[in-house]
């Protein structure tokens, strides 16, 4: 990989080439992406350069999953509790969120200091995802990785030196928006250089590196909680900047994005890049109509938004009016609808309970009356089952479909609940004497997290940008990754409380009722959209908007292949530019 790739000009040889005559076959309808074969695991590696670079940004989630594991198991160590007696019960019922005042200015509980403590991450991360759309489009998807990744080792290295509750917190706050910022970018990179057929289980990837960090990082703090004083804690803290500063490196010989080169007018560039991922020539049919396939949606995307605002045609008109403008866009009738999907779907995705079993699974655990080693040992065999639930997925999503991965995934989370609630409802008073029901109950939440892993772990964040119309698909999707970080945050709030003022009974109970909830959010909300055409779902939520768009992709297409002579002449990437004034609005 090249740290960074030349800009042609506009007399390279990208002005020289002819458009082959498949060119004009491939941009319709998905034919493009079904010339590059076959979605298989052969196809899944068979380019290594995308495969090395989606690994890289997908470093962004296994720092979210390391980060899950870890605190997991130190927020139980002695030798932590020992260093920040804020959040030990035992020592204190109170302590002062502030430290070194000589009056505390908040005065919180042991309870709300552990929710705190766990609940922040979430709320950095919450405040990276708002702000990396905007950075993303104005300094790079690639710049922006780095720019998570400074945030995150900056939070790390807070936190491994932490000798005070305060600066622990705010470790926290700020190694949050890092893991926000990379959450919500990585993806976004992946997708865009990923070939059209892999695009999907280059998601899942995602996903999937999450609950490997989940997993790697609980056994590393497993090892350290071994050794005698505060690098117990500290070391695990220490060692997750690791990965953090492989992306740093890895960032630097990374591609710019094709479909942000184009965006900010450099597409012959693009082309270049394109070729390069595909490892194919410029003049291969393929790489050609994937590069004016990107150039003429992004064409199209700039249109629709001229055609809502036409204020926006004036050149004094400030960027911060454009941006909250496009903002706002998403709330318009006939796109709330879809943009409510991928908010909703990320809010169950939390209040199913996924994240309150990682983060507090040794204390779920002892509500079933087991001893330290033994909560230890499950909440590591539950993050492994995880891991095996999301595994499958590259290749269930797109042949069982969304709705039914979801509906199975409600209705099983439900049933675990359920059970597990009711068994320590009844028997947390004398395990001892009911060992098989607390089987049960460790039964049921690893039945919960293989099933979490195969439906609610990679669906919601696949469905946003399938159900948005291309023209506001950036926008619905970055508040779909609010949504998680925010309710991710509040989960972390009041998972401490309902397990301590309910013997952990009542956290079951609670997910259950969401879960529920989730089943029926899916009916009557949330449509399937496995092999479902655009127009088609257009039909579905009752709406012409992504008809519209459609529509003027198709005669922006036309003029790309116009200005090429009829696929015969020679092609420059701004001629298009200069027919944009020409295209009218579709009703």
């Amino acid at each position: 990989m090249s740290s960074e790739s030349k800009v042609i000009t506009a007399t390279s040889e990208v002005d020289i080439f002819h458009f082959d005559p498949a060119v004009k076959d491939l941009i319709e309808g998905d034919a493009a992406a079904k010339s590059y074969g076959e979605v298989s695991l052969k196809a899944f590696f068979t380019s290594f350069y995308v495969i090395l670079c989606s690994a890289s940004a997908a470093i962004g989630g296994f720092l979210f999953g390391f980060d899950q594991g870890l605190i997991s198991i130190v927020l139980g160590m002695p030798q932590f509790l020992e260093s920040f007696p804020e959040i030990d019960g035992t020592v204190n019922s109170s302590a002062a969120f502030n430290k070194g005042y000589e009056e505390p200015i908040l005065a919180l509980s042991t309870t709300d200091n552990l929710s705190l403590m766990t609940a922040l991450l979430e709320l950095g991360a919450a405040f990276g995802a708002l702000q990396s759309g905007y950075a993303a489009d104005r300094i790079s998807r690639r710049y922006v990785l780095m720019l998570g990744t400074v945030w995150f080792i900056i939070g790390s290295t807070l936190q491994t030196s932490a000798f005070h509750f305060a600066q622990l917190v705010v470790g926290r706050f700020i190694g949050g928006v890092g893991i926000g910022t990379l959450a919500c970018v990585a993806p976004l990179f992946i997708g865009e250089i990923a070939p059209p057929h892999l695009r999907g289980s280059m998601l899942v990837f995602e996903s999937w590196m999450v609950c490997l960090g989940v997993v790697i990082a609980f056994y590393v703090t497993y090892a350290t909680q071994y050794i005698s004083g505060d690098w117990a804690y500290r070391l695990p803290f220490l060692i997750q900047m690791i990965p953090g500063f492989v992306l740093a490196v890895m960032v630097l010989f990374m591609p710019f994005s094709p479909r942000w080169l184009c965006l900010r007018g450099r597409d012959t560039e693009a082309l270049h890049t394109l070729s390069k991922l595909r490892q194919l020539p410029i003049t291969d049919a393929r790489v050609q109509a994937e590069w004016i396939l990107i150039r003429a949606d992004i064409q199209s995307q700039n249109l629709a938004q001229a055609l809502r605002h036409p204020s926006l045609a004036n050149p004094e008109t400030s960027s911060l009016r454009r941006e909250l403008l496009s903002w706002m866009d998403c709330l318009r009738p006939g796109v709330f609808q879809r943009t409510i999907i991928g908010i909703g779907l990320q809010f169950f995705q939390q209040f199913i309970g996924i994240n309150a079993i990682i983060y507090y699974a040794p204390t779920l655990f002892e509500t079933l009356g087991m001893d330290r080693g033994t909560q230890l040992t499950y909440s590591g065999i539950t993050n492994v089952m995880q891991l095996v639930g999301v595994t499958p997925t590259f290749f269930l999503m797109d042949r069982v479909g969304r709705r039914p991965l979801l509906f199975a995934g409600s209705i099983i989370c439900f049933a675990c609940h359920i059970v597990t609630g009711s068994m320590v409802a009844k028997y947390h008073q004398d395990w001892p004497a009911h060992t098989t029901e607390a089987r049960v109950g460790v039964a049921m939440l690893m039945i919960f997290m293989v099933t979490f892993g195969a439906s609610w772990a990679p669906v919601p964040w696949a469905m946003p940008p399938e159900v948005c119309a291309s023209s506001y698909r950036s926008k619905s999707v970055a508040l779909a990754v609010v949504s998680n970080w925010v309710n991710n945050f509040i989960i972390g709030l009041i998972t401490p409380i309902l397990v301590q003022k309910t013997n952990g009974y009542g956290a079951f109970f609670f997910f259950a009722a969401f879960s529920a909830m989730s089943f029926f959010f899916v009916l009557f909300f949330v449509p399937e959209t496995k092999g479902v055409s655009l127009e088609d779902m257009d039909a579905k939520f009752h709406s012409r908007t992504g008809t519209e768009d459609e529509a003027r992709r198709r005669s922006i297409l036309n003029e790309i292949l116009h200005a090429a002579a009829g696929l015969g002449g020679a092609a420059t990437p701004e001629d298009s530019s200069d027919k944009m004034g020409a295209i009218a609005h579709v009703e």
